[in-house]
């Protein structure tokens, strides 16, 4: 005796509704309606899995590529600089969750060559320190970024700044500050000549386009500081930065503000929330749609299965027995179009790369 002969008899019989008109001409336009009620189900679950794989691989590689230049944390001293950057490093050490620290000097200013101008994050910081919280350096397409000695005044800059500016390695430009300086011809921005030692591709365009490293020495000759900015710090899980963060307030001598990457790029990553959420909600309708398509078609079933309701009925089957056979044929729809879906859904997202220029030679993109 077959598996299926030992099973209720509610799904014996759900299981021959949900196979009706496959073998006969029986019931043909219920068994349409049926199977396009199948492949709606699967067609939205299959947009659901893949639009939101590709969000989130969309999220991830942006962030991949913000943490390659920007630190897990950064540490700033309410008071303005932190001349005792060391002391605060060994107590952010005592901390099991961070793997790296470095000091570093942030400024705005302006960009010059030939008559061309670019704002710019200008950061200071320690080539040999820097590997430890970012991976600016193996980014470094051109150039070394070891090159950033102490009062040689080199700087390292994103390709699209440098393509802007029209620079490349050994070319001079000039850099001028926010910050005024008195001279006998008046007050003039604070300025200075710097030689491109290195141009970096993060494969963020924001950096690409607007920030610049020299070496801390020389970021504080030009801000008159006599202390670094702050601390970044590399923490083990990338994720747990704001948790670190608040452990570290607490933990750390001093009075310290804490900044964490998603902080810095809060407004970015509430778009991409907002946007995953709409599109749930947009393709969970279309499944939504398709289940409503689903009940129509079993409320036909229903219909046209009266003589065979009465019949068993006569035979002593009760209302709820009935009842579960209806649901049991549309659960099993319900459960070929979402595997299906899965199924489509999986494969479509593993081989995006090859799909979407197909689709658009296709349409002629």
């Amino acid at each position: 005796m077959s598996i299926i002969h030992k099973l209720p008899y509610e799904w014996i019989v759900g299981l021959r509704y949900t196979r009706a008109g496959k073998r006969s001409g029986r019931n043909s336009f219920i068994s349409f309606i049926s199977l396009i009620s199948v492949a709606g189900i699967a067609l939205g679950v299959a947009a659901l899995i893949v639009v939101l794989s590709v969000m989130n691989g969309f999220q991830k590689e942006v962030t991949d590529r913000m943490l390659s230049v920007l630190a897990h944390i950064e540490v700033f001293d309410a008071r303005g600089g932190m001349p005792n950057w060391e002391q605060a490093k060994k107590e952010a050490f005592l901390n099991p969750a961070v793997k790296g620290a470095a000091p570093f000097v942030e400024t705005q200013g302006m960009l010059l060559r030939d008559g061309v101008m670019r704002p710019t994050v200008i950061r200071g910081v320690l080539p040999a320190e820097e590997g430890n919280v970012s991976e600016v350096a193996t980014k470094v397409t051109r150039g070394k970024f070891t090159d950033l000695t102490p009062g040689s005044f080199n700087i390292v800059l994103g390709y699209a700044l440098a393509g802007a500016l029209g620079v490349n390695i050994g070319d001079k430009l000039t850099m001028a500050l926010a910050q005024a300086q008195t001279t006998p011809a008046g007050v003039l921005p604070r300025m200075r000549s710097f030689t491109v030692v290195g141009i970096f591709e993060a494969g963020h365009f924001e950096f690409d386009s607007g920030l610049a490293f020299i070496n801390m020495e020389d970021a504080e000759k030009m801000e008159r500081l006599d202390a670094p900015s702050g601390l970044r710090l590399r923490i083990e899980d990338m994720h747990q930065a704001r948790e670190v963060a608040l452990e570290l307030k607490r933990s750390m001598s001093g009075d310290l503000i804490m900044r964490d990457w998603t902080r810095q790029n809060a407004n970015w990553f509430a778009a991409v929330q907002t946007e995953k959420k709409m599109m749930f909600i947009i393709l969970t309708l279309i499944i939504a749609v398709a289940a409503f398509n689903l009940v129509s078609t079993l409320v036909m079933t229903v219909t046209d299965k009266q003589a065979d309701i009465a019949i068993l009925r006569t035979l002593g089957a009760s209302p709820r027995s009935i009842m579960k056979i209806f649901m049991i044929q549309g659960a099993l729809v319900g459960l070929i179009g979402t595997a299906a879906g899965v199924a489509a859904g999986v494969l479509g997202a593993v081989n995006i790369a090859v799909i979407v220029p197909f689709i658009g030679h296709l349409l002629g993109g």
